[in-house]
């Protein structure tokens, strides 16, 4: 930090920033956590060539243009990654017994002793900026080959398909599918999503094209187009490594990938094929225990909310509902209640569709529509299992509801989702199946909505003025408008974060605790509007709140929340 100081006093003697710059960057540094001269670049004040400009003369050490210079592999295997992106640095060549180091910062006398210590050199400084320097080990050290080191493997009359496609036999197929260009296309698929933190993998077949497309943040973005000739070797592979027919083309199959990662990393794949009108359409969801998140206030929780939802979980009985559409983050959430439950002396019991995550300490079941393994069959099957805590993946149906509900009222806590729009709405979802008021009335502790907005990027986030009247627009108070001054920030697109502005996402909560005033709301068959009216009389947080409080903590945008919240 001594090292980071004294850059910044340098470069302010020299005038090339200014005393107010290097504090507004100091705080900036604080808050991230990123070097000094990488802050200063990023927030515009002195461009990275400038401070590499100056660092080498100050310290009378040479620069390195990376972006022109090829490192030899040999080199690269002397530091690990880790090592580069830990000291900010990447070897660059051999003198003798010297090593030859490009580095961000030459004074770094700790990064340069770990050096020698790990690589047996003498440890040579030269300069590049921080930028340059973390572009460059991603370059080298990225998994696997590039998409048209892949494509150039492949020779057009090797993958030609002649005749009808009806035609191909499975012996055809899997011929094609073993393919090494087809393998390793494959597994640059997997990797990459893996790399770009994916949620989901679409590979879709149309008439003249094939599309891959990863969902980032909730948000899908076209990734490659290999050609259309691939698109049966293709799918053929992930049959295979799914351990699906490879023959059936006809109805949709469902299967599963565990890839090993090294470091005893695991990722799994539940992949999800469907036969459409130019072939069969795959997509498949990437599930990652190693980045489960299940520390409640770690998910975007509020203080009050939080509070509610625990009381919640921790009665002796009683139904607490979590309500979104698809890919809200329903599971997570239900999944961190349950880690909070799981004790020695408690019997959790969970019905699943599919089961995402292996929990330990809790009994997960599977089900299979086709043998009749229904959630009203594993329910009415847990209630002879002495359970304490019961979870059910969702309640589609009346049969399902009744027998939850029944549950709730004999003693057994009981957690679900239903796919509502907001909380209130849910009651009347339970109404419509065909549940009686008296029994939601006495069964419901706590129903609770959420979305997922997409995170600012905290390596290019600046702040930004909007017009109050917008502000208005989208729901802020009066109170709310006046402290946004110096609160709202946007991303404007990095390499972090692939030039979208965003990165990672948070949870966005509605927590409506079912007290005796909306107890009497739903016996007296009042609107879901009604409900929802003296819901916010109570003090419960709608997701547009929520989200608006979000904003003017730094943490999302407004587009963000437009896009993911109606108006209240």
């Amino acid at each position: 930090m001594a090292n980071q100081n004294r850059l910044g006093e340098l470069l302010v003697r020299e005038k090339l920033i200014s005393l107010t710059q290097l504090r507004q960057a100091q705080d900036e540094q604080n808050r991230s956590g990123q070097n000094l001269g990488y802050t200063l670049a990023k927030l515009g004040f002195i461009s990275d060539q400038e401070i590499t400009n100056f660092l080498s003369q100050q310290y009378r050490v040479p620069t390195i243009n990376l972006e022109e210079y090829e490192i030899d592999a040999e080199i690269l295997k002397l530091v690990s990654k880790d090592q580069c992106e830990k000291h900010r640095v990447i070897p660059v060549s051999r003198a003798g017994s010297s090593l030859i180091v490009a580095m961000a910062d030459p004074t770094n006398l700790h990064a340069i002793d770990d050096l020698k210590f790990l690589t047996g050199y003498n440890i040579e400084p030269v300069i590049a900026s921080e930028a340059a320097i973390l572009a460059a080990v991603e370059r080298y050290y990225s998994v696997g080959p590039s998409y048209e080191e892949v494509m150039a493997g492949f020779d057009e009359s090797e993958i030609e398909f002649t005749g009808d496609e009806e035609d191909l036999n499975a012996l055809e197929l899997e011929r094609a599918s073993e393919d090494a260009p087809v393998v390793r296309l494959v597994n640059m698929i997997l990797l990459n999503a893996i790399k770009k933190g994916a949620s989901d993998i679409h590979i879709e077949p149309y008439e003249k094209r094939l599309r891959v497309r990863y969902r980032v943040d909730g948000v899908l973005v076209e990734e490659m187009t290999p050609p259309l000739k691939l698109k049966n070797a293709i799918v053929s592979r992930l049959k295979i490594m799914s351990s699906l027919d490879i023959a059936e083309r006809r109805l949709p199959q469902d299967g599963r990938i565990k890839l090993k990662l090294g470091k005893g990393r695991e990722m799994d794949f539940r992949v999800s094929i469907l036969p459409t009108l130019w072939g069969e359409k795959i997509v498949m969801r990437l599930l990652d225990k190693g980045n489960l998140q299940l520390d409640m206030t770690k998910l975007g929780f509020d203080v009050k909310p939080l509070e509610d939802f625990k009381w919640a979980i921790n009665q002796p009985w009683g139904m607490v509902l979590v309500t979104g559409p698809t890919g809200s983050g329903k599971t997570t959430t239900l999944y961190s209640a349950l880690s909070e439950l799981n004790q020695p002396d408690t019997n959790i019991s969970t019905a699943e569709d599919p089961v995402e995550y292996n929990l330990h300490g809790i009994n997960q079941v599977q089900m299979q529509d086709s043998i009749g393994l229904n959630f009203a069959a594993a329910l009415r099957s847990f209630l002879r299992q002495d359970p304490d805590i019961i979870m059910v993946g969702e309640i589609r149906d009346f049969e399902t509801a009744e027998i939850a509900v029944k549950a709730a009222l004999t003693g057994h806590m009981v957690l679900s989702t239903l796919h509502t729009n907001d909380a209130p709405a849910t009651i009347s979802r339970l109404l419509n199946m065909g549940v009686e008021p008296f029994l939601i009335t006495a069964s419901v502790n706590l129903v609770l909505a959420q979305r997922l907005a997409r995170k600012v990027c905290g390596d290019c986030r600046q702040q930004i003025q909007i017009d109050p009247a917008a502000l208005q627009e989208v729901g802020f108070t009066p109170a709310q408008i006046q402290a946004a001054p110096g609160r709202l920030v946007k991303g404007f697109g990095c390499r972090t974060c692939n030039g979208t502005g965003y990165k990672g996402r948070v949870a966005l909560y509605e927590v409506m605790r079912f007290n005796d005033t909306l107890k009497e709301l739903v016996l007296q068959g009042s609107s879901t509007a009604e409900l929802k009216a003296a819901a916010i009389k109570q003090g419960m947080m709608t997701l547009r709140m929520s989200g608006i409080g979000k904003v003017l903590d730094g943490v999302t945008t407004t587009e963000e929340i437009l896009r993911v919240t109606m108006a209240d």
